[in-house]
Order: structure tokens, then C-alpha cells, then sequence
């Protein structure tokens, strides 16, 4: 893409009323513009950003079994009715009327949807396991919705739902996507530390909510140093073995966050297992058993011939919401560092004397090797200064920048950027190309 022709409406300052990092950086780079209170605009470079994180989440879900449906936006208050959530939700449901003045409600999540799909279509325990997941625009009316998308009115999410026989099927299938968050979060080059939590309006007795370590996060919290450490169990896991062993291993280290206040265990640990640092919500998980099914009547027929309500548990990614916490997690005084798994360009080729023959020439060339590997450059060709392309450069964060001007092209040499480390490394067009591709 030649800058010219984008859409990237980059700001000097942010306004005074974003209060945290990646809100700053989101509405300085031109990522989202705020239409209402807790509502954004998706910029090209935040959609770009958006859609690749989006893509990761469902490789891992398709990955670990689970298979994409895509639920309305407006659901019936009769299913919320049915499974009891309808008076309990709180003011946070927007709730709505239509022309024949039925009511709606513009879905905070999807349970009762999903749950009325299965029991339309699932009658046997031979049609199970089954996990169908969504990636849709959800909706809560938060009181004080702040710090841009980190907690907004309407986000993104990614949000499973497994059924299965009985309780021991119910907990594997818990573990699948245990595992799953931890490969999800290492791709987007997040540390991510599984906390016990409590299950809220969602229901059942089993949760554990997934932090991400930034030193600009909500929670804090407290961990054995081992499970900071630990990888993720990586692409090639064997989904159908033993999967409790490497969840036990993991929720054996524990952690905890002071909106627990549950630290006894930390503070049993020895001092020098114990590394406390602030943390972000990216993703929660549920075991709620029957808390749906029962109500709602989704039963099979068991192995005994008998019906029985299924059980289920759900498994949410704030896909949204991802954007920021990465931004949070990396970035520096000059902008955000993205990792490349999401980065919106993947190299910047910087022109810096537009008009000169040489210059224009190699940058062309550059653009169009890069563009032929496959990395999506952004060719800034604009008659601009050359501290300006720098500093937007840096600012929305793209991996590699590809320096080219008259003085070094004199002596047969380019300036490639890293921008994760700052290195620079002044070497001929084709290194350097070679260097971004590979």
C-alpha cells in the first residue's frame, strides 16, 4: 500500500481524556475514532491489526475441534427468559423493542443462543462432543465505559461453547481450550497466566480468567515464578492425549489477583518462587455444567437410553480487546511495538527524497520485492520530511523500516530499522530485502 493513497490519520497529541497507553497510541495512530461512549470507529490500520488477531483465535479453535457458527447480534428475550438470566443480567443488557413489540436485547454473550441451535439439531450422546464457536460484536452497557477499547460498550469477541455426555467428558473438553488460550496468547507474543477466578453471571464452579503481564494493567497479580516462565504447550499438541497432566502441571504453580483476595497460597511459596506484577483480562473460561441445558430442556439420549441434560461450559477472547492489551504489553515512547504475527504492514519502505530518480527508483524496487514475498509493505512515498516518516513510522509500529536516500544510495547502501530492538544496520538494497523476507 502507498501511503498517498491510505487512510491513516495520525494525531501529534492524543486527547486529554484517553488516561491509558493504548488508548493513546490507538487514536494518535489513526487505529479507531470514538462515534459515542464506549463505541469506536475501525480505522484501516486498527481493522488491519483487528482481523489479524481475529484470524489467530480461530486457527487455534479450529485446531483444538471447535467448529465457527456466526449468532446474531439481536437476540430473543424469551431464550433469557427461559434459562432465568433475562431479570438477573442487570442494567448492563441493552434491552429493545421491535415493531411488533417484541422484545429484543442486543447480545452481552451467547449461551442461550447457542443452546437453543444444539437442542434443534443434537438429540444423541453419539453426535457428541461438540464445540461451536463465534466470533461476533457484542454489547454491554457499561456504567463508566473507559480507556478506549480495553472496556467498551461494543467489542469484539470470540466466545466457544462445548457439550458433552457427563462431567468427566465436560472437563476435557475444559482442558482443550485451556490449552488452546495459551497457544493463542504466545502467538500474539503475550505471556499469559491462567488465574482461578470466580464464574459471575455466567454461572457453575469451575473459571479461570487469562492475564497478560503488563505493567500498565487493572489487576494485580500474584504467581509462582515457575508459571510466569512456562511456554505455551505449542501447534503440536496432541489433542486427543492426556491433556490433564499438562493443566494440572500449570494450575499446580498458582496464581491468583488481588480482586480475589485469595494471596495465602502465594505467600506460603518460597521467596524465590514468588513474581507479582500487574495484569490485563484477555480471556475467561467456564465450567457450568447443566445451568443451561437443565432449564432449556437440551438433552440427548445417554448410553443407558435415558435423557439427560448435557453439559457445557463456554470460553470467551476479548478479540477487541486484545488490540490494546498487546499495545499495553509493548510499545515505548515512540509508539506501539507490534509483534509480526499482527503487525498491520509487515515492512515500511521510507523514500527519503521523493523526486529523485535514484531514490524513487530503488524504493519501487523494494516495494515490489516485498510486496512479491508476501509482506504487505507500506510504501511511504509522500513529499514529506524525513523526521516526520520516522516518527509516523514508529509511531503505528511496523516491524521492519526500510530506509532509502540519496547520501546512501551514493555509496550502495540502505538503512534497515528493527523496531522491537531500535537496531539499525546500513546495508546494500539486496541484504537488506533478504534481511525482511527471509
Amino acid at each position: 500500500m502507498r501511503l498517498s493513497r491510505y487512510f491513516m490519520p495520525t494525531l501529534r497529541e492524543a486527547p486529554s481524556d484517553a488516561q491509558i497507553v493504548s488508548h493513546q497510541l490507538m487514536l494518535r495512530a489513526g487505529m479507531i475514532r470514538q462515534e459515542a461512549a464506549g463505541i469506536y470507529a475501525w480505522l484501516p490500520l486498527g481493522l488491519k491489526v483487528l482481523k489479524k488477531i481475529e484470524q489467530v483465535v480461530r486457527e487455534e479453535m479450529n485446531r483444538a475441534g471447535a467448529v465457527e457458527i456466526l449468532m446474531p447480534t439481536l437476540q430473543l428475550a424469551d431464550l433469557w427468559r427461559e434459562s432465568g438470566r433475562y431479570d438477573d443480567y442487570g442494567e448492563e443488557m441493552l434491552r429493545i423493542k421491535d415493531r411488533h413489540d417484541r422484545d429484543l436485547l442486543y447480545g452481552p454473550t451467547a449461551e442461550e443462543v447457542v443452546t437453543d441451535i444444539f437442542r434443534s439439531y443434537i438429540k444423541s450422546y453419539k453426535d457428541l462432543p461438540k464445540n461451536l464457536y463465534n466470533i461476533q460484536w457484542k454489547f454491554r452497557d457499561e456504567r463508566r465505559p473507559r480507556f478506549g477499547v480495553m472496556r467498551g460498550r461494543e467489542f469484539l469477541m470470540k466466545d466457544a461453547y462445548s457439550f458433552d455426555v457427563d462431567e468427566a467428558a465436560a472437563r476435557r473438553s475444559y482442558n482443550r481450550m485451556f490449552l488452546a488460550y495459551l497457544n493463542v496468547y504466545a502467538r500474539l507474543g503475550l505471556k499469559a497466566i491462567p488465574v482461578k477466578a470466580d464464574p459471575g453471571p455466567i454461572g457453575g464452579d469451575l473459571s479461570h480468567e487469562f492475564m497478560i503481564l503488563a505493567d500498565t494493567g487493572e489487576s494485580q497479580v500474584f504467581a509462582h515464578r515457575d508459571l510466569v516462565e512456562m511456554g505455551a504447550p505449542g501447534p503440536d499438541i496432541d489433542w486427543d492425549g492426556d491433556l490433564e497432566a499438562e493443566v494440572t502441571r500449570r494450575t499446580s504453580l498458582y496464581a491468583a489477583s488481588d480482586e480475589m483476595h485469595d494471596v495465602a497460597r502465594f505467600d506460603a511459596m518460597p521467596a524465590d518462587k514468588q513474581m507479582t506484577a500487574r495484569g490485563i483480562e484477555v480471556g475467561h473460561i467456564f465450567y457450568f455444567g447443566t445451568k443451561y441445558s437443565g432449564p432449556m430442556k437440551a438433552n440427548v439420549t445417554g448410553p443407558d437410553g435415558k435423557d439427560t441434560p448435557v453439559q457445557m461450559g463456554s470460553y470467551g477472547v476479548g478479540v477487541s480487546r486484545l488490540v490494546a492489551a498487546i499495545i499495553e504489553a509493548s510499545h515505548d515512547a515512540g509508539g506501539i511495538i507490534w509483534p509480526d504475527s499482527v503487525a498491520p504492514f509487515g515492512a515500511a519502505v521510507l523514500n527519503l527524497r521523493v523526486g529523485d530518480a535514484a531514490c524513487d527508483a530503488a524504493c519501487e524496487t523494494a516495494y515490489a520485492a516485498l510486496v512479491a514475498a508476501g509482506k504487505d509493505p507500506l510504501y511511504d512515498d509522500r513529499d514529506e520530511r524525513p523526521g516526520a516518516k520516522f516518527a509516523a513510522t514508529d509511531l503505528v509500529g511496523i516491524p521492519w523500516q526500510l530506509v532509502i536516500g540519496p547520501k546512501g544510495l551514493a555509496d550502495g547502501v540502505v538503512e534497515l530499522k528493527r523496531r522491537a530492538t531500535g537496531e539499525r544496520q546500513t546495508l546494500p538494497l539486496e541484504a537488506a530485502l533478504k534481511a525482511i523476507t527471509g
